[in-house]
């Protein structure tokens, strides 16, 4: 098959790049609200091992505030209900301190209680 145009072709210009639509505004975290930014985790609410099939956009640090306190079972009873999630009062707590931080804002977290 031929091609359209060639390499060497001067007559072919690249597509004009002034007439760029703006970039949509990034989706806002599922769990604080604020609007993600450069890394977006794409978390499942209902953990794949429990039969879940939805994701969600996020930041890091609040999938690993999520994963810290909740395991998969509580994960699976909670569902996609985002207010009975941020009942727990560390949850809360963490949403309340991380809502004024920048949105690539990153900290370690504590680890998962057993």
């Amino acid at each position: 098959m031929a091609r359209k145009h060639s390499r060497h072709d001067r007559s072919f210009e690249a597509p004009d790049d002034s007439d760029e639509t703006e970039a949509p505004p990034p989706p806002p975290c599922w769990l604080c609200g604020r609007p993600t930014g450069q890394t977006v985790v794409w978390h499942h609410p209902v953990p794949k091992s429990r039969g879940g099939r939805d994701v969600v956009p996020m930041h890091p640090i609040c999938q690993q505030t999520l994963i810290a306190n909740f395991t998969n079972s509580e994960l699976q009873r909670y569902g996609l209900d985002v207010e009975g999630l941020l009942l727990n009062p560390a949850v809360r707590k963490f949403v309340d301190w991380v809502a004024n931080k920048d949105p690539d804002f990153t900290a370690p977290i504590t680890k998962k209680k057993r």
